[in-house]
């Protein structure tokens, strides 16, 4: 009977039936106006009846037809009652049926109770983790390392995965290895010249004046002649080395293979006579097997002849080219000196001279502010490389970020995995996150719209869990969400229950049924919930009316109580209120 509401008929205009009270009033009409009619026929039935027998004393010969006159009249009425209790028989049978008796009220009402009463609201939730993030790197790539298992409880900071870096550690090496060196040439700036340095910078520059003024003087004799009796030392070891002691080595190689080729071909010949006489069983085949083992060792000495001859020949060839070269070169000095030095050669040495004396004026002078000001950038550019470089390089090292338990691992060893775009939905990132990180556990509520105003934060909470119907853990009210959200168009709230107790049995994703704890209310008006009926989205409950017929009466509820609902509108205390519907009788011709 709880929240039944009525449905709108279709439009229909016919005869108004006649209501209970127009169907009473019109029965009694009928009744009194039936009994005055009996009272009436009595009466002229016993005027006849008198008056017949006073003409039956007159006069004697018409006494038969009076009996018989007597007789209709008693018939008639007799009729007259019979149909009287019939009428008074039906019309007592419908009363009894559409009248409710003073017992039946008793049976199907209850009366509306004042209570002292504490508010539960309850709602429907989900048990998950205070925070929750997938952990994915930085940059793609792929996973090297992974140190935990789903399950493992990490700390904050503590390494959970390694991405491969090979390639950026060379880099940062590179990096590290550049730094160095600018950081070297500006303390080098900053120092200035040392003496050394400067020393070597001076003898440099006397070098090429030395050589300067040779060009400058010309070509001496004992000069000419020098120069002359080195190109005669090369045309002789060339000449030697054409017809020396590499010819005679060559002759003996090559005699070596002619002798050690007639060996192997007599050796050959022994093997195919004695592989015919193997055949035939004259000689075993150990025999036969040592004839061929020295064919084997003679071919192998005539290669390593051939192979020594061979480099004897490229020897030769090398050194000729070597000493013709040293030969052509010497000449090409001779004829030099005797030429004596060229406009250019000057030119090019007085070019040397100069820049000689730059660099030891540069080192005499010292280093300019300038020169130091780019080295010092120099030196920050490669700072920044490093740093850069180091950053990436631990961008490849994914650590906790608080302390938790891992929820979910997504990938291992040896997995693509690129950055994530969520980090709290736990099937967003399945494809690029490593592994999901969870911490504590609260449930998040879901409240109605018409129930948000009496939760309140720090309000405790019952949680039933479908995993454990039979336990109620506690609750705390945490949070309550400032913006509604639309589920299926109904209008919810969100809420966050810090969990007191079943922590250890409660886990991710479980459902539960919450019980908000609100406050005590004295003298609230309830009843059950049954008697709680709508009527075109109006909610009320039915009330006896002055002939004990269901009436249909608005109310304002408020909380339910179990089997028991809050009144704030609409009754009083003591009011009865049906929670069955009489016999024979339906919500829809009741509300009509």
């Amino acid at each position: 009977m709880s929240n039944i509401e009525s449905k709108a008929e279709p439009e229909f205009n016919p005869e108004p039936e006649p209501s209970f009270e127009s169907v009473s009033r019109l029965n009694l009409e009928q009744e009194a106006n039936q009994k005055n009619t009996n009272e009436t026929n009595k009466a002229k039935i016993k005027q006849e009846i008198e008056q017949s027998e006073n003409k039956q004393e007159d006069n004697p010969k018409f006494q038969p037809k009076v009996q018989s006159k007597f007789r209709n009249y008693w018939l008639f009425g007799l009729m007259l009652i019979a149909g009287l209790l019939v009428t008074l028989i039906v019309l007592y049978s419908w009363r009894s049926r559409h009248q409710i008796q003073t017992d039946d009220i008793e049976i199907l009402t209850v009366p509306v109770e004042a209570k002292e009463i504490t508010v539960r609201i309850t709602a429907s939730g989900v048990v998950q983790p205070v925070r929750r993030v997938n952990l994915s790197p930085k940059t793609q790539g792929r996973l090297a390392q992974l140190y935990v298992e789903q399950g493992d409880r990490v700390e904050v900071g503590q390494l959970i995965a390694r991405m491969e870096s090979g390639e950026i550690e060379a880099q940062l090496l590179q990096a590290k290895a550049k730094l160095s060196q600018t950081k070297a040439n500006l303390e080098k700036l900053k120092t200035g010249s040392r003496p050394e340095e400067i020393a070597a910078a001076q003898a440099r520059l006397n070098q090429t004046k030395a050589r300067l003024a040779e060009l400058k003087a010309g070509t001496r004799i004992e000069e000419i002649a020098q120069a002359r009796a080195k190109l005669n030392e090369a045309e002789a070891r060339l000449a030697d080395a054409k017809s020396g002691s590499l010819e005679e080595e060559i002759a003996q190689a090559r005699a070596r293979i002619e002798g050690n080729t007639a060996e192997l071909e007599l050796a050959n010949e022994r093997v195919s006579r004695y592989e015919n006489l193997g055949e035939q069983g004259a000689i075993s085949q150990d025999e036969l097997e040592e004839y061929r083992q020295n064919e084997r060792r003679l071919n192998a000495v005539v290669e390593e002849a051939k192979r020594r001859l061979e480099q004897l020949q490229q020897s030769r060839k090398t050194q000729i080219e070597q000493l013709q070269a040293s030969v052509e070169q010497e000449r090409q000095a001779l004829q030099q000196l005797q030429n004596g030095a060229r406009p250019e050669e000057i030119a090019q040495v007085e070019a040397e001279v100069a820049e000689a004396q730059s660099q030891l004026n540069e080192l005499l002078n010292g280093t300019r502010s300038e020169e130091i000001a780019g080295s010092q950038a120099e030196v920050a550019e490669a700072e920044a490389s490093v740093q850069f470089y180091q950053t990436q390089l631990k961008d490849t090292e994914i650590r906790a970020p608080f302390a938790g338990i891992i929820a979910q691992r997504y990938a291992v060893e040896g997995a693509f995995v690129t950055p994530a775009t969520s980090a709290s939905d736990a099937t967003s990132a399945t494809s690029t996150s490593i592994v999901a990180l969870a911490k504590d556990l609260e449930v998040l509520a879901k409240i109605p719209e018409a129930d948000i105003a009496q939760i309140k934060p720090n309000q405790k909470v019952e949680i039933v869990a479908d995993a454990y119907p039979d336990q109620v853990f506690a609750g705390r009210v945490q949070l309550i969400a400032p913006e509604a959200v639309k589920e299926q168009d109904v209008t919810l709230f969100q809420a966050r229950i810090e969990i007191i107790s079943g922590k250890e049995k409660l886990q991710s994703g479980m459902n539960v049924d919450l019980k908000f704890i609100g406050e005590k209310l004295k003298n609230a008006l309830v009843v059950p919930t049954v008697a709680i009926v709508t009527h075109q989205g109006e909610t009320g409950v039915l009330m006896p009316d002055e002939d004990n017929q269901p009436e249909f009466h608005p109310v304002t509820i408020g909380s339910t109580l179990g089997n028991q609902i809050q009144i704030l509108k609409g009754v009083y205390t003591g009011d009865r209120v049906f929670v069955e519907l009489p016999e024979n009788q339906t919500l829809e011709d009741i509300i009509k």
